[in-house]
């Protein structure tokens, strides 16, 4: 078994990256993986931007045709040397997984494949072939915890010859985590606000990325978690009308969803209740929304709650795809979360 470890892939990427053929890189944060997915690309050697070096699919290509990607793969560049396959998938797809367990048992071939996947469960086809299998490179992409933004937030100032006191890096973790690229976008905002400056304070912080839309935004979370339609919608107008980026609702909306993934599951691997779950791992949220928390914990089914936030990181990356459609791809998606949360009874229970 060849797994990369998500705290594993810097020192990754630097080393070993050349020693692998086929790479899977998957996991619930699709900015990080599509991130990830492209720094192993640059380390390949391949001119990206030769259309006759580089191939990029999606799913839907091996559907109508399964043993293209077998046929890309083994295929000899138009001028010679090798060849980079990119492929963008869910991770699920039948041709998929049998096209790479072909792949992952023949004779290497000088050219390289990416698959890019998302959140794939352990023991699925997919993610069980490529943990099993030597030659393919499993590396798994989670939402960025702390130490990681922080990381990231040094990589970004640093390159942008900027520094950051202690409580504007705390004011900046406030609003960061979730998506890796939304993340780097926000600091590259901030740095470019700062440019030349040396020191970003607080004030800075609160400037460009805002605090304003906190109640709003924790208002809006809240109706969607109890499946309140009109405090959504209250909240969610009270936020376009301040003009704060629409994204920090979805940032917020996706940290609640991951909380209670991890207390969720603590509570089904101990058959415990949600008021112990609170006392242990909810002792860090605010005692207002304690018990709207808790009753989330008893009214959403472990299987929904991985299901929606899954959901929020799709969105949060194709509103930066699609910036334009930005604040109705966002509600969409909250009031459809609302709406299903408003159909569970207090025992999960439709």
């Amino acid at each position: 078994m060849v797994e990369i470890k998500s705290h594993d892939f810097d020192r990754f990427a630097k080393s070993n990256v050349g020693n692998y053929r086929l790479f899977l890189v998957y996991g619930p944060d699709r900015g990080l993986v599509s991130e990830r997915a492209a720094i192993i690309a640059a380390r390949t050697g391949i001119d990206l931007s030769d259309p006759f070096a580089m191939v990029k699919l999606e799913a839907a290509d091996l559907s109508g045709d399964p043993g293209r990607l077998i046929d890309e793969v083994g295929a000899f560049g138009l001028f010679g040397g090798k060849k980079l396959i990119w492929l963008r998938a869910g991770g699920s797809e039948k041709p998929l997984v049998e096209a790479l367990q072909t792949l992952a048992n023949s004779a290497p071939s000088e050219n390289i494949l990416i698959v890019e996947a998302g959140d794939i469960k352990k023991g699925a086809g997919m993610r069980k072939l490529a943990d099993a299998a030597g030659t393919v490179a499993s590396i798994s992409c989670y939402a960025d915890d702390t130490k990681a933004v922080n990381v990231l937030i040094d990589e970004e100032l640093k390159t942008a010859g900027l520094t950051i006191t202690p409580a504007a890096r705390e004011r900046l973790l406030d609003a960061l985590g979730g998506d890796r690229i939304a993340s780097r976008g926000e600091i590259r905002k901030l740095a470019l606000y700062r440019r030349g400056e040396g020191t970003i304070e607080e004030q800075h912080v609160l400037d460009i990325i805002g605090d304003a839309s906190a109640i709003s935004a924790d208002d809006a979370v809240d109706a969607v978690l109890q499946g309140d339609i009109e405090g959504l919608q209250r909240a969610f107008d009270r936020i376009v009308a301040s003009k704060t980026p629409i994204f920090m609702i979805l940032q917020s909306c996706l940290r609640q969803f991951q909380t209670l993934d991890l207390m969720r599951s603590e509570m089904d691997e101990k058959n415990t209740q949600a008021t112990q779950i609170m006392q242990t791992l909810g002792r860090h949220i605010h005692f207002r929304r304690k018990p709207i928390m808790e009753r989330a914990l008893r009214r959403w089914p472990s299987q929904m709650i991985a299901r929606e936030a899954a959901r929020i990181q799709s969105t949060i990356l194709k509103t930066r795809q699609q910036p334009a459609l930005e604040e109705s791809t966002a509600f969409h998606l909250l009031m459809s979360i609302a709406l299903q949360s408003s159909r569970y009874g207090s025992d999960g229970r439709r």
